[in-house]
């Protein structure tokens, strides 16, 4: 059997999630989008489902997988519904709902509802992706109110550049947010992962009516370029590791891989590993990005192929044929690998698609 398989460690999982519920002093949904970002989603909703508060995914397709699994416990639409039809499915599943936009919103108010919905009004605080305008959102917020098509209402936005912990955009998303929604509703939705971690001057309290929705780092990845204190306690959730399978002797001004980008300038011996683009290892990586075999530092070397890497053994003479190399994992943070590829640790987990789960803890 091929020797790629990405390793699930369900305590960390369990242990990030405590982490963000410590530090936001509220209720969390954990976020499961995107199949947890890769890492299974029915899986990890079950190991959590016994201490998490709810459970956010991006579409309803995602929510019934969950529902199918056996998880009872609240599921919100990140994206809302696409279509009035879905609106049956989304009360007979009991499943909340983000409502972003008038035509949603008009959707709501002509259809017939067997029973009020819970929904998350969104305010476009500057992301400008989905949301009501400032100057909408109050009145946004009435005619919902006003329609008797819902069971309660929790004021929602989503930080656009949190992430960059010198940023003044999170400070004034926070300012237009308390603007449009203060006194509208008892509940209410800001902080994700990197609002969580990286931002306790703006966020002293732990206000009874919030809700925290922790994303990335449930899964053991920093949302930051830099170091960061807190984002250094997660633990990582994913190990993605595979053995080398063959080892090739070259001497030095030796071409490795496609297109000869990788040359040896010594006598090198290089390892080929069973992982590749196919798996989800970013084909993009450079030479030099970090991997481990048999728990020591190593490179990787040559472009990346489908479905075979490459990486320089020339220091570690007791590495050869069945060595493990872990991808990324506790060893090799993805952060590392993300930022040698030019892409982040999100892209990384959400494209290991082919490789085998196997869950532990």
């Amino acid at each position: 059997m091929r020797p790629a398989r990405a390793l699930i460690d369900l305590a960390a999982l369990r242990h990030n999630y405590r982490m963000a519920r410590e530090l936001g002093g509220a209720r969390a949904l954990a976020v499961v989008k995107a199949d947890a970002y890769g890492h299974g989603a029915e899986r990890c909703a079950q190991a959590l489902e016994a201490e998490a508060d709810g459970f956010a995914v991006a579409c309803i397709e995602e929510a019934l997988e969950l529902r199918e699994a056996g998880i009872v416990a609240p599921i919100l639409l990140l994206e809302g519904f696409f279509e009035a039809a879905e609106l049956e499915p989304i009360q007979r599943h009991d499943l909340w709902c983000v409502v972003h936009s008038s035509w949603q919103l008009e959707i709501i108010e002509r259809t017939a509802l067997a029973r009020p919905l819970t929904c998350w009004l969104k305010l476009d605080s500057g992301m400008h992706r989905v949301g009501f305008a400032p100057d909408d959102y109050r009145a946004a917020h009435a005619r919902l109110a006003a329609s008797g098509k819902t069971a309660r209402i929790v004021a929602m936005s989503h930080f656009a550049r949190a992430d960059e912990l010198d940023s003044p955009r999170v400070a004034e998303q926070l300012a237009q947010f308390e603007a449009a929604a203060g006194g509208l509703s008892a509940e209410f939705s800001l902080r994700n992962s990197p609002a969580l971690l990286g931002w306790p001057q703006l966020f002293r309290y732990g206000h009874e009516g919030e809700w925290l929705r922790p994303g990335i780092m449930l899964y053991g990845a920093t949302p930051f370029e830099q170091y960061q204190e807190q984002a250094a306690r997660l633990q990582p959730v994913m190990t993605l590791e595979s053995r080398i399978i063959s080892v090739r002797e070259l001497p030095a001004g030796e071409p490795v891989g496609y297109g000869a980008r990788f040359v040896s300038p010594r006598p090198t011996r290089v390892g080929v590993v069973a992982m590749g683009y196919a798996d989800g290892y970013p084909r993009h990586a450079p030479s030099g990005a970090p991997v481990a075999v048999d728990g020591r530092p190593a490179q990787l070397i040559g472009r990346v192929s489908m479905d075979m890497l490459t990486v320089d053994l020339t220091d570690l003479p007791e590495a050869g044929l069945g060595s493990r190399v872990e991808l990324w994992g506790a060893q090799v943070p993805a952060s590392e690998v993300a930022a040698a590829a030019g892409t982040i640790a999100y892209q990384l987990f959400c494209n290991v698609r082919r490789v085998a789960r196997v869950w532990q803890g």
